[in-house]
């Protein structure tokens, strides 16, 4: 019996519910339609004869109050690291002008919503310097910044913690503080933004319609993740994407000639970037609003904004040094540079005629989300299907019957490698789920990551959901987890070689922290990969990233626990998934479950009764086949022996202490796991009576075979392990 062949278009679930009436009305089954982002009783259509939005915008502040409201920016950080004596209010107090007009006069967004759909994002990606970002969604009137949250910077459960983090602070679009990381996530957003309006916006009606703007500083710049996202944005034409680089030339040990002295805007230019020059960021507000303008009119290609600071500008002891870049600026210099800036307030003072400026931001951003809920009615009513369906990519609602689009599996079904089942899951799941995009390293012919019916994101066709990422593992994370973040229904993949998610740990991290569902698709998962030798045969990546908190490790042994791993990966909408998958064919096994794949470990084969057999054999992936193969050995011999899939230890350890009990008797010591990566941590299910086979060395060149047999991992040694038990 061959395997059943993946749910056709025709008949697959339909990506949201059909369009009913007359003149079409979508709608999508949503278990909770107030929470979507771009409708809520707060901010409803526009009435008729009230005026656009963009005709609402406050007139410029004069400069004067310009003034006045930069000095407030830059003392809210001064004293918000100085209650703490700890933070960086250098970048802050250089970039104060840059941060006012950006926000005061171009950002579109909501302050009391921060999750209106068509905002503009902005990412700090030098999120060390994020008591700017706070100061400037307090005085837009954020209700996650209050003036207690300034006053609580960096302490226990705050709202303002030492960095940008999205999950504590609702206006902050992404979670920063490794350097480069927010740029590439910025780029993710920028590409998302572009996909989005390719697919949905009609000549008549663009429903989707912002930019993305990113602050980067000299150590952005050196890190090497920003280089291959600049690379990538230039090559895709990301226009709505403007990066200010905050160019002050210090970093925390001292003058970036000592280690940094390239020309970054020729840099971007021969990277495909349009390039601008401030040269004088401190009090160049006229030059900063004519080079936003002048990014804003760049169609085809991003910008970058070189914007000339003086880091820690205002301190007549520290500022231009290293000693403002990462410490409290000391009470004698906060006085002297109350004085030299004649900001004569007591800390955390904002004037009234500031407060008053600003809070122009709460009537306009509800206004911008009345003119765009108005519009959106319009298109709904004129494009119900694609209405219906960018509905389900804002919402993140998951259609009804999505997950029956996956395959399953009878051990009659032909063997196949993890790597190639896999592919049939991605190509069944983009039919089902609008949102599911994505692409690999370089390697889709060999991580078979192809959609093959959809074309690639490019330049000229950002309708295309296969990204081609080029040899860029490090930007290629990062850019997920922009995808990721901008949209709840935009659920990216991104695949390389398993071994190669060392150059991927920081991004991987960053999802796992910022509650992202990103599918990271891993491939060549053990030496079973042959011949290529150690460098590119995983054995310690198993166990590192099961150690990371909030992420799921699954390594599938068949067909139904690949579907199975899919589906565990697209209803954890607020983690990261990494799928271990094999290069060599496996056969499908006769006790996997697509649906116990979600307990994480489960039985597969027992002989046993009363939960009570003389021996356990764990194991994962291809080994799952050789427990399975040594126990029915074992039983000849008259032993009761269990065969236990731990497909993903994290999952299994969140299940009730009785179903883990009912997998795994405490009673029963004679354990014994199989897998093809170190032990280390094996210990935790076999018991200080059992014993762990796997590989506690380096691999070799070598054909696959071979080395499984080398290194022990065959039904022999199996055997000959239980009979010491």
């Amino acid at each position: 019996m061959a395997a059943a062949a993946p749910t056709s278009a025709a008949a697959a679930p339909s990506p949201v519910s059909s369009c009913v009436g007359g003149g079409g009305v979508a709608r999508l089954l949503l278990r909770s339609p107030a929470r979507l982002p771009f409708a809520s009783a707060a901010t409803a259509a526009r009435p008729r004869g009230r005026p656009p939005a963009t005709a609402l915008r406050a007139a410029r502040a004069a400069p004067d109050l310009v003034e006045q409201s930069v000095n407030t920016i830059r003392f809210l950080a001064v004293d918000a690291v100085e209650k703490a004596q700890s933070g960086h209010p250098g970048l802050p107090m250089g970039c104060a002008p840059l941060g006012h007009v950006l926000f005061d006069e171009f950002l579109r967004f909501n302050p009391k919503n921060p999750a209106w759909f068509d905002r503009d994002r902005f990412v700090l990606s030098a999120g060390h310097g994020c008591m700017l970002q706070y100061a400037l969604l307090h005085l837009a009137g954020y209700d996650s910044v209050t003036m207690d949250d300034l006053k609580a910077f960096r302490q226990w459960r705050s709202r303002t913690p030492g960095h940008p983090e999205n999950f504590e602070t609702p206006g902050v679009e992404v979670t920063t503080g490794p350097l480069g990381q927010g740029f590439a996530n910025a780029v993710g957003l920028a590409l998302a933004e572009k996909h989005l309006a390719a697919r949905f916006n009609k000549t008549d009606l663009e429903i989707v319609d912002h930019y993305t703007y990113v602050i980067v500083g000299d150590g952005c710049q050196m890190e090497g993740v920003s280089h291959e996202a600049a690379s990538l944005a230039g090559h895709w034409g990301l226009g709505k994407l403007i990066a200010f680089y905050d160019d002050n030339h210090i970093s925390i040990d001292g003058d970036t000639d000592i280690a940094f002295t390239e020309d970054v805007l020729a840099r971007y230019e021969a990277l495909g970037w349009h390039t601008i020059w401030v040269q004088n960021g401190n009090t160049g507000y006229d030059d900063i609003r004519a080079a936003i303008k002048e990014a804003k009119g760049t169609k085809d290609k991003p910008t970058l904004i070189k914007v000339t600071t003086t880091i820690g500008f205002g301190s007549p002891n520290k500022a231009n040094t290293y000693k403002v870049h990462g410490s409290a600026l000391g009470s004698k210099e906060v006085e002297a540079t109350r004085s030299n800036l004649r900001w004569l307030h007591k800390p955390f003072h904002v004037p009234d005629e500031v407060k008053r400026h600003w809070s122009h931001h709460i009537a306009e951003g509800a206004a911008l989300e009345a003119e765009w809920n108005a519009k959106f009615a319009e298109y709904e009513k004129k494009y119900c299907q694609e209405a219906a369906e960018l509905k389900s990519i804002i919402s993140g609602e998951l259609p009804s019957g999505w997950d029956n689009a996956l395959t399953t599996y009878s051990p009659e079904s032909p063997p196949d490698a993890t790597r190639n089942l896999s592919q049939q899951c991605l190509n069944s799941l983009a039919i089902v789920l609008p949102g599911f995009i994505g692409g690999s390293a370089d390697l889709a012919s060999s991580n078979m990551t192809l959609l093959k019916m959809f074309g690639d994101f490019q330049r000229d066709s950002p309708e295309g959901r296969n990204i081609r990422f080029g040899v860029r593992e490090h930007g290629m994370g990062a850019i997920s987890n922009g995808i990721a973040v901008h949209s709840p229904g935009l659920i990216p993949y991104c695949a390389t070689f398993f071994v190669f998610t060392d150059y991927m740990r920081a991004a991987i991290r960053l999802s796992a922290l910022s509650d992202s569902r990103v599918i990271f698709v891993m491939t060549h998962d053990s030496i079973g990969l042959g011949e290529d030798g150690p460098t590119h045969q995983p054995v310690e990546q198993l166990f590192s990233l099961r150690a990371m908190p909030n992420t799921l490790m699954l390594r599938p042994a068949d067909g139904n626990e690949t579907s199975g791993a899919y589906k565990v990966a697209v209803l954890n909408s607020k983690r990261p998934s990494i799928l271990a998958l094999s290069r060599q064919k496996l056969p499908q096994l006769k006790g996997t479950s697509v649906d116990a794949v979600s307990k994480g470990g489960y039985t597969i084969s027992d002989n046993s009764s009363g939960n009570k057999p003389d021996l356990i054999l764990i194991a994962t992936g291809s080994e799952v086949e050789i427990a399975e193969k040594a126990a029915d050995e074992l039983r000849k011999d008259g032993r009761t022996v269990r065969v236990v899939s731990l497909v993903c230890w994290e999952l299994f350890e969140e299940q009730p202490e009785k179903y883990k009990e009912s997998v795994l008797p405490s009673e029963v010591t004679s354990r014994i796991s199989i897998e093809a990566g170190v032990t280390f941590g094996w210990e935790k299910y076999v018991g200080q009576k059992g014993r762990a086979i796997g590989i506690d060395r380096f691999g070799a060149s070598a054909p696959a075979g071979k080395l499984y047999q080398e290194l022990g991992l065959t039904v022999e040694n199996v055997i000959a392990v239980a009979k010491t038990l």
